[in-house]
């Protein structure tokens, strides 16, 4: 009868987990988070404020007034027109001024079409600045 010879060496279980593959990995995700991250961030476009505002010679020019009295007349900058005179003089101004502003001030009692008319002609000639004035 023969007895085999066992060690405990060769039988034991393992009682410390080796970390050391653990470590190298996580610092090899590290290394490459840190090379990668700033190419991310330099993508963004970003305007940033000039330290003075820019120098414009042109000062703004005053909005033109169109008013409309009770009994339907027309003055623009206070000379009496009619629609279609109104039609011209604004296109001669908008030439001059492509950033034509005009302030529309109609009385209580216009007839609202008068009113209408004026407002369809500054769209006709594509003035977008317009505003309307109230007592």
């Amino acid at each position: 009868m023969s007895l085999k010879k066992t060690s405990k060496r060769g039988h034991s279980t393992m009682n410390e987990l080796n970390i050391t593959p653990l470590l190298d990995l996580v610092f090899v995700l590290l290394v490459i988070f840190i090379i990668t991250t700033p190419q991310l961030v330099n993508n963004l476009e970003i305007n940033l404020p000039s330290p003075k505002p820019p120098k414009t010679d042109n000062k703004p020019k005053p909005p033109s007034r169109i008013t409309v009295s009770a009994a339907g007349q027309i003055t623009l900058d206070n000379e009496l027109v009619t629609v279609p005179q109104l039609k011209e003089k604004l296109q001669v101004l908008k030439a001059y001024n492509p950033d034509l502003g005009v302030v529309l001030k109609g009385s209580d009692e216009v007839e609202y079409q008068i009113m209408v008319s004026v407002m369809d002609t500054l769209r006709q000639l594509d003035i977008t600045k317009m505003g309307l004035a109230t007592e």
